[in-house]
Order: C-alpha cells, then structure tokens, then sequence
C-alpha cells in the first residue's frame, strides 16, 4: 500500500478524530462494538474496540488480506487508552531474509515465547492513555538475530480506546510533534491550601 510512497518523518494509518478514521481498514465483530465516542479524559473523538473475547472483536489494516502495507520506517507508535481488561494487537514484519515474522503483544501474558515465526510479548499499561513505542528495527534484531524490512500488517483487538496508529523514523520527544500527534491529558490544578493559623 505505501510501499512506493515517500515514507519519511511521520505516517499516520490511523487517526481518530479524522473524517474516515478505518478508511484503509477491514473490521470484524462478534459479541463487542467498533465504533467513535467521545472520551471525557482528552474532549476528543477515539475509536473504541470493545468486546467480550479478545479474539473475536478487532480491526485489521490492511483490510484486503491479499495487500500488504510495505511500511519501512523502523518505529511503531500507538496511542491507546487502557479499559482495565484485556487487550492484545498483533504485527506482521517482514525481515532482510524475506521471512514474515508475527509479534502478539498482549496484556494477559505473562512471559516471552518465541517459536520460528511467531513472538508472544507480555505489556502492562498504565490506567488511562499509553502511549506504546516499538523499535521494530530492534525487537526483530533482539528476537530472530534478523533485520526489519518493513511492515506487512497490523490488528488492533479489544479492548481499548484508540487515538492514532503511526509510523516514524525516529522516536520524537514531545516537542518535535506536530500538535496534531500529541495526546493532551487536562492537568488537574489542585486549589492551593488556605494557610491556618497555628
């Protein structure tokens, strides 16, 4: 899909607030819900992948299995927000022997398993929004002793929040990001105590 395209900086292939936010992906429902809503932490629209069993409730980009995406740029950024239940995505790499490599990362496991083509990480995330960084050039490295080439595929599943889904060649401090990548969390201002007499 962008594999002849220019790929510097930053790709977006998901962005929530956007007027077709699932334009370029394919969704499957069972028992659950794929829809936008309004999240009450950041005022903005997020698209929320709900769904009893994780398994059954998700969203693939590309949507037609036949295409891949044949993004190169070596950084992975996915900003989600944590329901407190289960929740996994998947990622298929393809790497300089020209072998696909798949990494599920989920937060109900508990240790790394590694077989030829497959890597099962564990994640913990934090209550409210993440912001998940993966450095495919090093996890494929670290993992099968090979080197990314590019990304094939992509499958959010529930549960969570979704904000955005990008691509980088580097990772941005927060300063370098246009304002439309960056995710403002409102900060509490706490009253000041009124100082009492001792």
């Amino acid at each position: 899909m962008f594999k002849n395209t220019y790929q510097g900086g930053l790709l977006s292939i998901l962005y929530s607030v956007g007027s077709k936010p699932l334009q370029i992906w394919g969704q499957k429902v069972r028992n659950g819900h794929i829809k936008r809503i309004m999240d009450n932490d950041i005022h903005s629209m997020t698209l929320a992948v709900e769904g009893s069993n994780v398994r059954t409730t998700h969203i693939t980009c590309p949507a037609d299995p036949e295409k891949t995406l044949g993004i190169q740029l070596p950084i992975l950024v996915m900003v989600v927000k944590s329901l407190n239940k289960y929740f996994t995505f998947e990622i298929q790499v393809l790497d300089d022997k020209n072998v696909r490599r798949r990494f599920r990362v989920s937060s109900f496991q508990s240790c790394t398993k590694v077989n030829r083509f497959g890597c099962a990480l564990p994640m913990r995330l934090d209550n409210g929004w993440n912001q998940i960084q993966f450095n495919l050039l090093d996890l494929t490295r670290r993992v099968y002793g090979t080197n990314y080439s590019e990304m094939l595929r992509v499958q959010i599943h529930a549960n969570c929040h979704i904000r955005r889904v990008y691509f980088s060649d580097r990772i941005y401090s927060d300063d370098e990001l246009p304002e439309e990548y960056k995710l403002y969390v409102p900060v509490e201002h706490k009253k000041p105590k009124k100082k009492g007499s001792s």
